[in-house]
């Protein structure tokens, strides 16, 4: 979360090449992922050479007795969370418990913090930039972490539409999540940000204006 980021879309066999690699985590050669997936040895060099630069896969040693070391590859952390996640329902249980624990108004306050704390960690991101150049940044931190985000300019103020939300059940849930969001862009833009609409409310997207 510290550094978000939009992850780069892979092709069908350079996905299968990935699942392999997490059936087979002490990793797979060149000849052995040829012949699993039944492709030339040139074609899965191309797949890897893309996959290694964009940080999915790595090269590895594998000592074979009475032979040369046979180069093999495995997967990332980052290829590993390639693949889909379910934590919707464990967050749920979570905020839940700490909802109950603490109570509505001290929950909120708890979400306003962690915004803060993030906003601190992303900080040096934002030093020294005027409003617009801090709104393209802060534009393309939640796409990274998964918004469909654009930003909009009326007579005097400038807005953040997001057409989707990333924790909307959630959010639906426990409406103070939202507080999350109004502190990280805040604390970011260093200037009061107004929520209009709010997707968890029933409206058909987020809309936030920076005062």
């Amino acid at each position: 979360m510290m550094n978000p980021e939009i992850p780069q879309k892979i092709s069908a066999r350079q996905h299968q090449i990935l699942e392999h690699l997490l059936e087979n985590r002490k990793g797979l050669s060149v000849d052995e992922l040829a012949k699993a997936l039944d492709i030339s040895r040139t074609g899965v060099q191309q797949h890897f050479v893309v996959l290694e630069r964009d940080g999915y896969i790595k090269k590895s040693m594998l000592n074979k007795t009475g032979g040369r070391p046979v180069t093999i590859y495995v997967i990332t952390d980052k290829g590993n969370n390639y693949f889909p996640k379910q934590y919707a329902w464990f967050s749920a249980l979570v905020l839940g418990d700490l909802q109950q624990e603490m109570g509505a108004e001290r929950f909120k306050a708890y979400m306003q913090k962690l915004g803060r704390n993030l906003a601190d960690k992303l900080r040096e991101r934002f030093d020294g930039k005027g409003l617009d150049e801090r709104v393209d940044e802060l534009v393309a931190i939640m796409a990274g972490l998964g918004f469909q985000v654009q930003v909009e300019l009326d007579a005097e103020n400038l807005h953040i539409k997001a057409s989707n939300c990333v924790y909307h059940d959630l959010a639906q849930q426990h409406h103070e999540i939202c507080a999350f969001d109004l502190a990280l862009m805040s604390s970011l833009l260093d200037k009061d940000v107004e929520p209009l609409k709010c997707m968890a409310e029933g409206d058909c997207h987020c809309r936030f204006k920076i005062k």
